[in-house]
């Protein structure tokens, strides 16, 4: 399989930057650190010569990247694994993620992913890095995602998260009762101790933004609408977290030791404390079609199990306001957004 090569004229607007930097805006899909090999290895010339990472350009050079597949990337298997697509073009799919599915390969999960699954669908986009494949969702969180089909749309997509206007809402249930609406904004890197979580990092991590909107207000309990800026590794998760409202079911950044009150019915107090991943589904996408512009809207009914276990909190809760004259307010979550009602991130 020959490597694929790019050819590009540096823009004016990046002139003073290194020339790895200035790789990597361009071409975001890659890792610095195998861009900066890249140009060690001689696959990345300027003018037709090979130059160091550290060099400065100035606008106007003529860039020639010979692209590097992954040994890993080409390796990787079809498998017939059923995916449940909600949209489909010559371009982009849409796919509504289940529990449970890995959506890329890595150390102890080589088969069943994602990635496997859409070799099987769309075989060419095994030309494509990451078959595709532009942004993630956890293992055990559930909902919608979009996949490119070739390098035009996944180079405009991968653009289109960079520059924060992807439009991608959630619903959350956590722990504890929120009484405002709030954004939170701080850094998630690579937890100090643990390596395979993240944390808030003031020193080393990444601008990280969610809102979140209170959609319900339980005795113990609130259902969330959750909008990401960013699309930091667990984002969501970390964020309520330091929030001190952790989301239910969450194994990593969920409290360790809940105590339920003693008003928890046996009943709550069992499908709470044993619902076996994190109550966090990504219900909304919103973007423009990276070929023909349209702005595209999709959304998605919440899976059986976050219903279920809403219908239990709410049930509760109703049972608590007659017993000491309470009121909380329910949200109604039938009801779809139309197209033209779907908002969009301004960079």
């Amino acid at each position: 399989m020959k490597n694929q090569i790019k050819e590009i004229l540096v823009p004016e607007e990046l002139s003073g930057k290194r020339l790895d930097s200035i790789v990597y805006e361009l071409m975001g899909d890659y890792s610095r650190s195998k861009i900066q090999q890249w140009i060690i290895d001689g696959h990345i010339t300027v003018n037709g010569l090979v130059l160091k990472s550290k060099k400065k350009l100035y606008g106007g050079e003529h860039l020639k990247i010979i692209i590097q597949k992954d040994f890993e990337d080409l390796k990787f298997e079809a498998e017939d694994i059923a995916l449940d697509i909600i949209y489909s073009d010559d371009d982009i799919t849409i796919i509504n993620k289940p529990v449970g599915m890995v959506v890329h390969p890595a150390a102890g999960n080589w088969s069943g992913t994602m990635l496997n699954a859409i070799l099987h669908y769309y075989p060419n986009n095994r030309l494509l890095p990451r078959a595709g494949i532009v942004h993630r969702l956890d293992k055990d969180t559930s909902g919608l995602l979009v996949i490119a089909k070739n390098e035009i749309a996944q180079n405009n997509l991968i653009k289109q998260l960079q520059k924060k206007s992807v439009y991608r809402e959630y619903r959350a249930i956590v722990w504890g009762q929120i009484w405002q609406n709030k954004t939170i904004n701080k850094p998630i890197g690579r937890h100090p101790r643990n390596r395979l979580k993240m944390a808030i990092n003031e020193i080393n991590g990444k601008d990280s933004i969610t809102h979140f909107e209170v959609l319900e207000r339980f005795a113990f309990h609130t259902y969330l609408k959750c909008n990401l800026e960013t699309g930091r590794t667990h984002q969501i998760r970390v964020h309520m977290q330091h929030n001190q409202t952790p989301i239910v079911g969450d194994p990593i950044y969920g409290f360790k030791k809940i105590i339920p009150s003693k008003e928890f019915s046996d009943n709550l107090k069992n499908n709470v404390l044993n619902f076996n991943r994190q109550a966090l589904h990504a219900i909304k996408l919103g973007l423009v079609h990276p070929i023909t512009d349209e702005e595209m809207f999709w959304e998605i009914n919440l899976p059986n199990d976050m219903k279920n276990l809403l219908q239990l909190i709410r049930q509760e809760t109703t049972e608590l306001n007659e017993k000491y004259d309470m009121e909380y307010e329910f949200y109604d979550d039938t009801s779809v957004l139309l197209d033209d009602e779907a908002q969009f991130d301004d960079d």
